[in-house]
């Protein structure tokens, strides 16, 4: 099977990852791999959120419900079995994607802005029950991971570069599976579902089916990304694991970079993490409401004259680009 990939986008491609493989190497400030990291990390999330949101066009506001699931299993497994964090990623994963099959069986039956309302309620839900479970899950109180040190095993280590390499490992895996599903009938389905859920049925589309496949992928990637930050901080209580800030960002990447893309979700991040380090190295604790509102600045700027976010204006641009290249006799 053909990549459909020139030489050109190829070389682009391998110049991009020794870049980012090597940016550890040469950038020793420990602050500074921390803003990588997260910027990783919420690409990770978005192109998770992407798939859900950005092709199939559902608005889910509540995938921070598979972020917390992940963090909590594998926390688990760990501290009450003492099971590997690799392993309870994994357990993670499958336990979202159980979760997911009664929520989306729920939620799907609504759609717009209902279905919107519904997956925040769900995840909201998750919250409140796991602040219940003092006895299995710690309640409101949280707990510590425990620090074992140099333990690559249990995924802990000493430097943050290593924290780095695995995050960049799982984006690399969201991408790649956003790559194949974008080129294959499935990615075409789920756009048609997104523009018109009744005439994609009407040509033999499955839209549940098709809804319910695509959920349990988005919510599988996610909960992996909630067993890397609760491994990464070492804590997790049911704010932090089932904030409903998670999903908000998971989204606003997307939307600025540019939904249905490949690399919208990366460039929302980038431009959006970058502007949030520079009014904290500006504003310094009164950055808040600061930051907030020019957050929502740029997400007014991209629906009102860009809808199609950061990479349709860098589509247009390179069309126009190509268009005024001289044509050869």
């Amino acid at each position: 099977m053909s990549l459909g990939l020139s030489a050109r986008t190829i070389l682009l491609l391998l110049v991009g990852i020794a870049i980012l493989v090597a940016l550890p190497l040469v950038v020793k400030s420990s602050f500074a791999i921390e803003i990588f990291i997260r910027i990783l990390l919420f690409s990770f999330i978005g192109t998770a959120w992407n798939l859900m949101g950005g092709y199939a066009k559902q608005l889910s506001l509540g995938h921070a419900a598979y972020f917390g699931l992940g963090a909590y299993t594998s926390t688990i497994l760990q501290i009450d079995f003492n099971i590997s964090p690799w392993i309870g990623m994994i357990a993670g994963g499958l336990v979202a994607v159980l979760a997911s099959l009664p929520i989306g069986w729920l939620c799907f039956r609504l759609r717009g802005p209902y279905f919107t309302i519904a997956t925040i309620a769900t995840a909201q839900a998750l919250m409140l029950i796991f602040l219940k479970f003092r006895d299995l899950a710690w309640g409101a109180e949280g707990t510590t991971i425990p620090n074992l040190g140099s333990a690559p095993l249990m995924m802990q280590f000493e430097t943050k570069a290593a924290y780095y390499y695995v995050v960049l490992g799982l984006l690399v895996l969201a991408l790649a599976i956003t790559w194949l599903i974008e080129r294959s009938w499935v990615g075409n389905y789920l756009v048609a579902i997104g523009e018109d859920e009744d005439a994609a049925e009407a040509i033999g589309v499955d839209a549940p089916r098709m809804k319910r496949d695509i959920y349990m992928i988005s919510a599988f990637l996610t909960a992996l990304a909630g067993t890397f930050y609760t491994q990464y901080i070492y804590f997790i209580d049911p704010a932090t694991a089932f904030s409903f800030s998670i999903s908000i960002e998971a989204a606003l990447v997307s939307i600025v970079g540019g939904i249905g893309t490949l690399w919208g979700p990366v460039i929302g991040t980038v431009l959006l993490e970058t502007t949030s380090t520079l009014l904290q190295s500006w504003l310094g604790s009164s950055i808040g409401g600061v930051q907030l509102t020019v957050y929502s600045l740029i997400l007014m700027a991209v629906i009102l004259w860009r809808p199609t976010g950061l990479m349709g204006m860098i589509d247009d641009a390179r069309h126009r680009f190509s268009s005024r290249k001289p044509v050869q006799a």
